[in-house]
């Protein structure tokens, strides 16, 4: 059986190993567009825009690898289209035969229109290697920064750049940072833990335009103000990659639709990772996570061999901000009661999710502690008594 993968990043990759792993011994061809082989995305927005590691400590796979698996591994050769009936994909350096396909494509950033000045040079964004290596040399301290968007990717760019001694303004239209994807209270650490160490926070603002010709020197704001800028970093999201998919008549549904398995709508067309949404018991679910594009893939390619395997995740999550780090195990997503557990030190605690008095969710802030225990009581599926937390001297006794 031929086996391509398009996409070369952590679910692709994953996939790869995880095919040869389980037994198969056919043809195996990873085509991604970008020029290095697969890498650490996580660090991108962290260790790496910070100096402080370099390109091969994040490659995953060195190349010997590669090679001593029998991988077909194309960098820098772009997709161009699918032909299902043919079973054939065409990119910029020729054509490939498949048996089974897999899109592993992950996700793309969102920009701000031209018209408001999204793509002025001096506006950054955090997604690939190719963005971090273009706006590390703006880094340098003293400047000023505004990072467009309180979500982590903002967050985490906010800390790199105060570290480094830059000026740091986030600016986030919703009513508080982190809004689509963690409580109040975990946002409430957050927001002190930056303003602590001197990030301005401007929450409820919406941004009416980057300002600039040549460049981005400025943003202004729907109230009026105007904040200077010699770099502006915008982190509004992302969005999976399905032009590929949809040219292609795959069905899409907030990125390529695939059944509890991983199948597309074409039974020889697979998805995994930050492109693809899947069907769960609870309805369809798209993650973005290291997590997520390692464990679905892991499943996809045991169901390309036969395995039968309904994907199960088991959501975890983490942020590196200053020197704190917020872990989060499950989604707390219509949780209907918060508890809280204060931590030892600064900016530390936990926020603890339920829903119909089931633990769903914990965030945990400088607290592993809190992080493990909680993530080992939703894996099992086991609820603590929430009025037992906030006090509780050790939280081993909720196991």
């Amino acid at each position: 059986m031929r086996i391509v993968i398009l996409g070369a990043g952590q679910a692709a990759a994953s996939m790869a190993a995880r095919l040869r792993a389980k037994g198969h011994d056919g043809p195996l061809t990873v085509i991604g567009d970008e020029a290095a082989a697969p890498y650490q995305r996580p660090p991108l927005s962290k260790a790496y825009l910070l100096g402080e590691m370099a390109l091969d400590r994040l490659t995953l796979r060195g190349p010997e690898w590669w090679t001593d698996q029998r991988i077909d591994l194309r960098t820098g050769e772009r997709a161009l289209s699918i032909d299902r009936a043919a079973r054939t994909v065409t990119t910029d350096a020729g054509v490939h035969e498949y048996d089974a396909l897999a899109l592993a494509l992950g996700a793309a950033p969102r920009r701000l229109p031209a018209a408001m000045g999204g793509d002025l040079p001096g506006t950054h964004v955090i997604r690939n290697l190719a963005d971090v290596d273009a706006l590390a040399p703006a880094m340098q301290a003293g400047r000023n920064l505004v990072v467009i968007g309180g979500g982590y990717i903002g967050l985490e760019a906010a800390a790199v750049a105060r570290k480094l001694g830059l000026n740091v303004t986030l600016i986030e239209a919703a009513p508080r940072i982190l809004g689509r994807v963690a409580a109040p209270e975990t946002a409430d650490m957050i927001r002190d833990l930056h303003r602590a160490h001197g990030v301005q926070i401007l929450e409820g603002t919406g941004i009416a335009a980057i300002e600039g010709t040549d460049r981005a020197t400025g943003v202004h704001l729907t109230d009026g103000r105007g904040i200077p800028a010699d770099i502006v970093i915008q982190g509004i999201g992302v969005l999976p990659e399905t032009a590929l998919a949809g040219a292609a008549g795959l069905a899409l549904d907030d990125g390529i639709a695939t059944d509890a398995q991983g199948r597309t709508s074409d039974p020889a067309i697979w998805a995994a990772g930050d492109c693809a949404s899947f069907a769960t018991q609870a309805g369809r679910m798209r993650l973005e996570s290291v997590g997520n594009a390692i464990d679905m893939a892991e499943c996809v390619a045991d169901n390309m061999l036969g395995a039968d395997r309904d994907y199960a995740p088991k959501p975890w999550f983490w942020s590196d901000q200053f020197d704190a780090k917020l872990q989060i195990a499950g989604i707390g997503a219509g949780h209907d009661r918060i508890v809280t557990r204060a931590g030892q030190g600064d900016h530390a605690g936990s926020v603890w999710y339920f829903r119909d008095g089931r633990l769903i969710a914990v965030d945990a802030l400088n607290d592993a502690r809190a992080y493990m225990i909680g993530k080992r009581l939703i894996e099992a599926g086991r609820s603590p008594d929430p009025d037992a937390i906030p006090s509780a001297p050790d939280l081993k006794v909720l196991l």
